[in-house]
């Protein structure tokens, strides 16, 4: 019977993958444990693994090599990035990269619908003077999606979502995107550039890998193209956009506000318990302290079928590569 380990695995996943592993009579064990040099050990004796997680596997290469020393033939993470793996290395060591491109657009859409909605009516702002027991009436007044356009950067899969959904909701949804879909142009208008979008757009809504074209998209002059009243919502990457550029964005009033999934730095704060004790990165701070600011832990995949399809689409995968069979997700 095939082994597999799966790295990183919370309680709400154990369901999904106790089911799969009596409906394939494969064993699948768990450790809540990262992917790192001093973890790698674990997966003697196993087929397969499955990772996910926020950070950087290794600044070690030996890494890959150690788990084809071991009789591994791929690296499987149940994530649609694939920052976190060093692709050149693991290739070079003979392993086969797969993810889960696709494991539940609808999440993450609906998260960035749900976040420009906040954004607009201002609830942010609003339940924290609630907090304190504020209810007078005052500003800033909201605005009605139906008035709005929504620029996309990224119109694949999830961005695509997000545009239908958009405008099923009455708002004008532009976007910007090297690739130009045939079946969204019933719901979208493509411009040409991402300062076209930038200059229009009442809600920039970021949808993007992260990679070297996409790293660092939104920075300092980007922010000037946007309307002083626009907002920003990224549940993509943290990284695409440039904090400190985005932060003197919002200080010195060229954008209105921004929601936020996702941020520079989030593996040392997301996932992790910080009451009652001071997080050390100084420009989270900056943000959190932000009353037009909304920050969730990049959340936007938890819901109950993405999990599911995480672990069924990644368990898949593993066992199609242990039986020598192709693979659907392979990533090159």
């Amino acid at each position: 019977m095939p082994k597999i380990l799966m790295y990183s695995v919370r309680d709400d996943e154990q369901p999904a993958i106790q089911k799969w592993s009596k409906d394939h009579h494969v064993t699948v064990d768990t450790t809540n444990h990262e992917f790192h040099d001093e973890t790698v050990d674990l997966a003697k004796g196993y087929d397969g693994i499955v990772i996910q997680q926020r950070g950087p596997i290794s600044d070690n290469d030996t890494i890959y090599h150690k788990l084809t020393d071991m009789g591994i033939k791929q690296i499987t993470t149940r994530t649609a990035g694939v920052d976190v793996i060093n692709l050149d290395a693991a290739h070079q060591a003979g392993l086969i990269v797969t993810n889960v491109p696709a494991y539940s657009p609808h999440s993450v859409a609906e998260m960035s619908v749900t976040q420009t909605m906040r954004l607009i009516r201002n609830l942010e702002i609003v339940e924290k003077r609630s907090d304190n027991n504020d209810y007078k009436l005052r500003g800033p007044i909201a605005r009605e999606i139906r008035t709005l356009t929504v620029g996309i950067i990224g119109a694949g899969r999830i961005g695509g979502l997000a545009a239908r959904l958009f405008h099923a909701l009455g708002a004008k949804v532009i976007a910007f995107d090297p690739v130009h879909h045939e079946e969204l142009k019933d719901v979208l208008t493509y411009v040409d550039t991402k300062n076209e979008l930038l200059e229009q757009a009442d809600v920039v809504d970021i949808h993007v890998d992260l990679n070297e074209t996409s790293r660092g998209l939104l920075y300092a002059d980007a922010f000037k193209h946007m309307k002083n009243d626009a907002f920003l919502v990224n549940a993509a990457r943290g990284p695409v956009v440039v904090t400190e550029a985005l932060i003197a964005a919002l200080q010195n009033q060229e954008i209105a506000g921004a929601a936020l999934d996702t941020v520079e730095g989030e593996a040392a704060i997301f996932d992790k318990d910080f009451q009652g004790r001071p997080i050390p990165n100084q420009n989270f701070n900056a943000l959190h302290a932000m009353p037009n600011v909304m920050i969730t832990p990049h959340i936007g995949f938890y819901t109950n079928m993405a999990i599911q399809n995480m672990v069924e689409i990644s368990l898949n995968d593993v066992l199609d590569i242990i039986d020598g069979q192709p693979v659907q997700n392979e990533f090159k």
